[in-house]
């Protein structure tokens, strides 16, 4: 067997088999597969499915509206409660969600296939350019979102929908947020993540400022001296530190800064890299960084993760996933040092762990993974730069029921605040309920107080 080139070197691939590995994971089912899959459906009364999707999308509704003809009927109950629904189809982990939730898995153990149905109508919407929506009648009120991501853009949209004027401010060049920089290239394939943004935004009443960054150009006092209303929808802009001997070695990289490189790249065979790497976490980020890392060449993948398999963020889906493109994953190792030769990466040393008396120790035991490249996927942290005074939580944002921060006149949603799943869907909800909130907020300030006989 021929040996592929050692280090960290682009195009290791034909551009034939860069294009077959980065095709789309779950392509959109066509007409009769659409028709066979929403058949299975029970359509059930207080379906457990609605329950378990963060949006709360009536499941049953909308694929009673496939089953007879109408996906177009289907793709506005879906965007009603989630405005996102085509991106959310390609990304949640559906497998842990509504699917899960599915009762056809009592009796078949296989779910009606949700994610892949509301993908079906909701591509059938946005190809046919379907406006469900339109602005009301001018509010005179404009509310700053600081970032476009999932949460912001939700909340943008049904502010917009509502007549208010909305400004977006973003830090990046495109809109997005992950889903345009931190998803796995072949879940979202043909730039639909752009193709989604320039949906939404289509209703009009939405500016978008790219290049703007909280804490650099401008802080939350500004935007709350110059608007009616303020959403926060920043996410995480920080990744986890290792801290250990070799951090800083040529190699040694950001698992997020690589799935955004490789996201960008019009050519992916522009993107090195190494014949062994090693990615460390245990989360979706590290799995997509590992399943990527195979597809654009490496020979040896290895995820290390300092727990058990069944502590890993990923869903078993994922893993599996990844466990099928030749990703080795190791569980109870945790990185102790990064070993060099030449100024670059030439091992990882990683100790064993265990659980005692309830907490994670290492065993003293260690072992050497060679490689030439090492991804770090272990979390990303909360930048709290231009927050001023608001009340914070374990790190992240505090925020109510709703959404209102400990500021008057400032909501937030999605990771940056506390309590949240870091779900494309859950970021969603909190931007589309938060939006509700400022709404009647603003409206109840708006309205004449009346007489007291």
């Amino acid at each position: 067997m021929e040996r592929l080139e050692t280090g960290i070197h682009a195009g290791r691939l034909s551009p034939a088999e860069y294009e077959a590995n980065f095709s789309d994971l779950h392509p959109r089912l066509d007409n009769h597969e659409a028709l066979v899959a929403a058949d299975r459906c029970y359509f059930c009364y207080d379906a457990p499915c609605m329950t378990a999707c963060p949006t709360s999308i009536d499941i049953p509704l909308f694929i009673r509206q496939i089953s007879t003809g109408n996906p177009i009927g289907s793709a506005k109950t879906i965007f009603d409660q989630n405005i996102l629904g085509g991106m959310c189809a390609r990304v949640c982990p559906t497998e842990e969600l509504c699917e899960q939730a599915c009762v056809r898995n009592t009796a078949e153990e296989r779910p009606v296939e949700i994610g892949r149905l509301q993908r079906y109508a909701t591509d059938a919407a946005m190809q046919a350019d379907k406006q469900f929506y339109a602005r009301a009648e001018p509010t005179g009120k404009t509310i700053a979102v600081v970032g476009a991501g999932p949460a912001g853009l939700a909340a943008a949209h049904r502010l917009a929908v509502k007549g208010h004027s909305v400004v977006i401010y973003d830090a990046r060049e495109k809109s997005g947020g992950l889903n345009e920089y931190g998803i796995a290239t072949y879940k979202t394939v043909d730039d639909f993540a752009q193709k989604e943004v320039d949906y939404v935004l289509s209703i009009g009443g939405i500016e978008v400022r790219h290049g703007q960054r909280l804490g650099h150009d401008f802080s939350l006092s500004d935007l709350q001296a110059q608007y009616d209303g303020v959403f926060l929808g920043i996410g995480l802009a920080g990744v986890n530190a290792l801290r250990i001997e070799g951090e800083n070695l040529a190699g040694v990289d950001d698992a997020v800064d690589f799935i955004a490189a490789l996201r960008q790249a019009e050519d992916k065979s522009d993107i090195a890299i190494g014949r062994r790497v090693v990615v460390l976490g245990g989360g979706m980020t590290a799995i997509d960084a590992a399943v990527q890392a195979k597809l654009l060449g490496a020979e040896e993948v290895t995820i290390c993760y300092r727990r058990g398999k069944e502590h890993m963020n990923a869903s078993e889906f994922e893993q599996d996933l990844a466990s099928s493109k030749g990703v080795i994953i190791r569980h109870w190792l945790a990185p102790k040092s990064i070993l060099s030769q030449d100024g670059k990466v030439a091992a990882i040393e990683v100790e064993y762990t265990r659980f005692l008396e309830g907490r994670l120790v290492g065993t003293g035991e260690t072992g050497v993974i060679a490689a030439d490249q090492i991804f770090k996927a272990i979390g990303q942290s909360f930048d709290a730069s231009g927050l001023g005074s608001l009340r914070m939580e374990s790190g992240r944002i505090a925020v109510d029921g709703e959404g209102h921060t400990s500021l008057d006149g400032v909501w937030a949603g999605g990771d940056c605040v506390f309590g949240g799943d870091d779900l494309t869907v859950s970021a969603v909800a909190h931007g589309r309920d938060a939006a509700e909130s400022i709404h009647r907020a603003l409206t109840a300030a708006a309205a004449p107080a009346v007489a007291v006989a």
